[in-house]
């Protein structure tokens, strides 16, 4: 089977080896089905069935945790109201600039500064390791090889305590940081090749992740926080609370906006970045998108699941069969069907270590 590799896989080394999980889930999938599946029919049911588990996956496992569930639930149960609504279900959907350069970037204030990554780099491998051990990010000195040390030790990136044997100690855990208004320190200055230029020097704002993510929303002329608040409010008929004044300025332990000057606040707090605003949003509803940012994720991933070849919204009746019991399909167990219930694939260093001389 052909392997479609994208740059955007290189970019770091938990990108990278989350790729990698998801081809292994889709060869395994392959592999599973019956023999009485024709040859030339194995691939479009693999394909379909790969899909399906990975819409289940977002849908049940990844959305609640990063959305409030009243308007998840809401969209899913009662539909669209600002995205697409007449699209024909089976169209081909688009992706609306306010998801793509506003609100999913969420992403960016979940990353940690350093992880666990696996038994040889317990002690936290930083994440400017992570970037210099991948094509894009770095330097691999000339080799186009993964450093055996730098394999992912998957349990620590998920939380495996559901499936007993394979969890890990909660320490080791790399649990997300909480969604709100700040990224850790090494988001201020990114390497050169994972942004398409040449290094740059200490302090350059062409390197700052935060600066980078502004200065694109004010090139595509994106909506401000407020423009989105007032059109889901008047246009969609969508009930949410704006955020006021003094919750844009102030916010609940997140970036401070102390050293503003008074005209300052008043531009930031009249017309707020989406980003921004939809970070404060959930710095505001403990690390959860609620208001605008939940509406536009919604209703994003709603159109895109619906939209699919294959689709979980267009047959509400179906239901996971590989993995979970009772219907439940995680990315635990997701990685847990491609890696085969194996610890010695699940983490190959841990492996190595428990095995006998």
């Amino acid at each position: 089977m052909t392997t479609v590799h994208l740059e955007r896989n290189d970019d770091n080394v938990a990108v990278a080896q989350t790729h990698l999980a998801f081809i292994r889930f889709h060869n395994r999938v392959v592999d599973s089905l019956p023999e009485s599946v024709p040859p030339a029919l194995r691939f479009s049911r693999a394909r379909e069935l790969v899909t399906k588990h990975y819409q289940w996956m977002i849908r049940t496992d990844y959305l609640p945790r990063v959305c409030a569930s009243d308007v998840l639930d809401d969209v899913f149960d009662n539909g669209r109201r600002a995205f697409e609504v007449a699209a024909e279900a089976a169209a081909v959907p688009t992706m609306p600039i306010e998801f793509s350069v506003g609100t999913f970037r969420l992403g960016h204030s979940m990353v940690r500064s350093a992880y666990s990554w696996n038994r040889v780099r317990d002690a936290n491998i930083t994440l400017d390791q992570l970037f210099r051990h991948s094509a894009k990010g770095g330097d691999l000195d000339g080799n186009d090889r993964l450093a055996s040390t730098m394999i992912a030790d998957f349990r620590r990136l998920y939380d495996f305590g559901q499936a007993g044997p394979f969890a890990v100690d909660e320490t080791r855990l790399n649990r997300a940081m909480r969604i709100d208004t700040r990224l850790v320190a090494r988001l201020r200055t990114l390497p050169g090749g994972t942004f398409g230029a040449p290094d740059v020097a200490p302090g350059d704002p062409q390197s700052n992740l935060a600066f980078r993510n502004l200065v694109r929303a004010r090139m595509v002329k994106l909506a401000s926080g407020q423009q989105m608040a007032d059109f889901l409010l008047d246009e969609c008929g969508v009930a949410l609370a704006r955020l006021t004044k003094p919750q844009i300025l102030k916010g609940e332990n997140g970036a401070r906006l102390d050293s503003l000057t008074p005209a300052q606040e008043q531009a930031v707090a009249a017309d707020t970045p989406l980003w921004f605003y939809i970070l404060r949003e959930a710095e505001l509803n403990r690390g959860k998108l609620n208001g605008v940012g939940a509406r536009i994720l919604s209703e994003t991933f709603h159109r895109a699941l619906e939209g699919s070849r294959d689709s979980i919204v267009r047959d509400p009746g179906w239901r996971p069969t590989l993995g979970g019991d009772g219907g439940r399909f995680s990315m635990v167990d997701l990685l847990l069907f491609a890696f085969e219930e194996n610890v010695r694939l699940l983490a190959p260093l841990e492996a190595e270590r428990r095995s006998p001389a």
